[in-house]
């Protein structure tokens, strides 16, 4: 571990997108509490927000969100070509890809990633639920899959920490 705590800009850009779409750190952190508070007896908000931040470090991570957001803005504002800007807008179920660049995010501490993703996709709690809001007129198509990825890959970071797995490379 480098020690470096600079954000890049490339990071400043991503967390500045997910706050402007409504998501902060702590919508981000409360899932991860969701999906480990019967797992670890004295988690905080702290350690959750801490596992956030972690993976929102991750290039990878940063490059789904810039993309994910993008073309949901696109979308948003009927910037893309048909077939494709009906496809987002509606968030047709079949679509697929929304899914494939959360699962970027989600792989990026291991398979046990895929389980958090899976459960918390399906459940939807919190932020996510605002975000799956069809009635707000705002598109989330790619941005509600990015949001439960970044939560699943954090809880992920912290049930390999609380394993004591020493491959954590931050």
């Amino acid at each position: 571990m480098s020690g470096n705590t600079q954000q890049t800009k490339l990071e400043v850009k991503a967390r500045e997108w997910l706050q402007e779409r409504g998501v902060s750190i702590r919508d981000i952190a409360d899932l991860v509490y969701y999906l480990q508070a019967k797992y670890h007896d004295d988690l905080s908000m702290d350690i959750c927000e801490f596992n956030v931040n972690q993976v929102l470090k991750k290039r990878e991570v940063q490059n789904a969100i810039l993309t994910g957001i993008q073309l949901d803005k696109l979308a948003e504002d009927k910037k893309l070509d048909q077939p494709l800007q009906k496809t987002i807008e509606i968030d047709e179920s079949l679509y697929g890809i929304d899914e494939i660049v959360a699962f970027s995010i989600v792989n990026v501490y291991g398979s046990i990633g895929f389980t958090n993703y899976g459960y918390i996709d399906k459940q939807k709690p919190g932020i996510l639920q605002h975000l799956n809001d069809k009635s707000t007129g705002e598109c989330h198509t790619f941005l509600d899959d990015i949001v439960g990825a970044i939560a699943a890959a954090a809880s992920s970071r912290l049930a390999h920490a609380a394993a004591d797995d020493e491959l954590l490379d931050d």
